[in-house]
């Protein structure tokens, strides 16, 4: 198991379960969307999530809901640069930038990002090849079945598991190629992108087969649909479920857990450790 995501200043040590505020900066997140496009309002957000727990700030400009409406390049970089810097200019944490565009890649290195997080794990134009002129940046690769706006329309899947192994296999190979080392990689299951509920549950059950990749798992389940629906519980309503899966994707094996209720998360975690530690 790894020990380092990445090297130099934004080395991140991972022995027990590191805790990712969401930030998210757009007016149409699932969430939260709105509440922090303001950089005031989100260096508050990011200074409380800090406070509680988080060793990890992952900004996002672009909502990557099902049905969600593309982003154009512009206004990307206009939500999440500002905020990047600021964030990085008044605390000394790691930041993630949540994206999938080679140029917001590069502008977000440039000005101090952490961790580039994308949904698309490199696949659109340019992207490998901005994140392997960078030997200071960890890459979290996601798996995603389909696209945003189609990606919930009937999933099907030879093997769950083994076809999310098979695409995370490709894209740590196409990492290697372009002189990316896998020691900068993390790989996220991407819960709720291109799975059903069933299968959602199955991901959560099995994650701890991803550790055979011998890389950091990142998991992010926080209030999502495979909760509400589960529940019958609206956004705001599924704090408790967000806990419990949370405690589960820890006892599965995930290094980083990412989530909008930070204190909460990590009071759990802490009650887990205690836990496993006696």
């Amino acid at each position: 198991m790894l020990k380092n995501l990445c090297c130099g200043k934004n080395s991140l040590n991972i022995e027990l379960p590191q805790v990712m505020g969401i930030l998210n900066v757009t007016p149409d997140s699932f969430s939260d969307g709105g509440k922090f496009s303001r950089i005031d309002i989100a260096l508050k957000q990011a200074e409380q999530m800090i406070g509680d727990g988080a060793t990890i700030i992952d900004i996002g400009g672009e909502s990557t809901r099902p049905g969600a409406k593309d982003v154009s390049e512009q206004d990307e970089l206009a939500r999440v640069i500002p905020v990047l810097v600021a964030i990085k200019k008044r605390f000394n944490t790691i930041v993630s930038i949540d994206t999938s565009k080679a140029n917001v890649m590069s502008e977000a290195i440039n000005h101090g990002a952490g961790i580039i997080n994308d949904v698309r794990a490199l696949q659109n134009e340019g992207c490998l090849h901005v994140v392997a002129q960078s030997t200071d940046i960890a890459i979290c690769l996601m798996h995603m079945q389909g696209l945003p706006r189609t990606m919930q329309h009937k999933p099907q899947y030879q093997d769950l598991i083994s076809d999310i192994k098979i695409f995370f296999e490709q894209r740590i190979f196409a990492c290697q190629q372009v002189g990316i080392s896998s020691s900068r990689l993390i790989l996220d299951p991407g819960f709720g992108f291109g799975k059903s509920l069933d299968q959602n549950y199955s991901l959560l059950a099995k994650m701890k087969e991803f550790r055979s990749l011998n890389l950091p798992i990142l998991a992010g389940l926080s209030r999502k649909s495979m909760i509400g629906n589960l529940l019958n519980r609206e956004v705001n309503e599924r704090l408790a479920g967000s806990l419990a899966t949370a405690i589960i994707a820890a006892q599965q094996g995930a290094q980083i857990i990412r989530v909008h209720d930070v204190k909460e998360t990590v009071d759990v975690l802490k009650v887990l450790q205690a836990t496993i530690t006696n």
